[in-house]
């Protein structure tokens, strides 16, 4: 999430589709590869799947970062348009391509291995305890990038990594991301989400997200003044 160039905006939401959608081709290829060789071994489906997305999610992040800012998520669009780090219309125009990175990457991962390539979920996901996981998950990340992009840009894309792998263990979903929950509804495979069980995922992700913005303007209200004193790169911001 580094301060992108003077992409033009198509360019730039290619970036977005493309890095999203090479990190659900990460979650949802592991998912499947880690359950086949786990010989029905669920923490080690889930310890390989938590390893590989975070392994990809910081090379993306290091690659595509510079020329779209690697969001990855709407959320994060969303929070950092709110921010002014990035238009509302630039923000806007993420989130499709967003989520049609994710729909490709979905598809592509279930085709690499022979799986159907599109298939809606049956891997059940509800109730209190699920939502509240996804909740805490969605807020940890949008605090880490809120904070870390402001006062700490070079560590963005470990700080994220280490944050979603961790996710993966200490929350019983870690999704934290709307393209990624609408998408991971089109795999019936280890990574999966009934579709039934996306509406509640989106509204705790939502509400994890509102929470974490309030919560860390209010820590930091001198930090986007600091940052721009001291010529910090702000994502987005041209």
């Amino acid at each position: 999430m580094e301060g992108p160039t003077e992409a033009t905006l198509p360019r730039r939401l290619v970036a977005e589709a493309l890095g999203t959608g090479f990190l659900l081709i990460a979650v949802v290829g592991s998912g499947i590869l880690g359950e086949r060789l786990s010989g029905g071994s669920f923490g080690l489906t889930l310890l390989v799947n938590a390893l590989a997305t975070a392994a990809a999610l910081f090379a993306l992040i290091e690659w595509l970062g510079p020329l779209s800012g690697a969001h990855f998520n709407p959320l994060v669009s969303l929070a950092l348009a709110f921010r002014g780090d990035i238009t509302g219309r630039v923000a806007v125009a993420y989130v499709p391509a967003q989520i049609a990175g994710a729909v490709i990457g979905v598809g592509i991962a279930n085709a690499m291995f022979d799986a159907p390539v599109f298939a809606f979920s049956t891997h059940a996901r509800s109730g209190a305890s699920i939502w509240l996981g996804e909740f805490v998950a969605t807020f940890g990340l949008l605090g880490a990038v809120w904070t870390c992009s402001l006062l700490r840009p070079s560590s963005v894309a470990g700080v994220v990594a280490a944050y979603i792998g961790g996710a993966f263990w200490f929350t019983p979903t870690d999704f934290a991301n709307p393209a990624v929950t609408l998408a991971r509804a089109l795999t019936d495979t280890f990574s999966g989400i009934r579709p039934s069980d996306v509406p509640g995922f989106l509204i705790a992700e939502i509400a994890g997200a509102v929470a974490a913005v309030v919560t860390f303007q209010w820590l930091s209200p001198k930090a986007k003044e600091v940052a721009q004193r001291i010529d910090i790169p702000i994502p987005g911001r041209k």
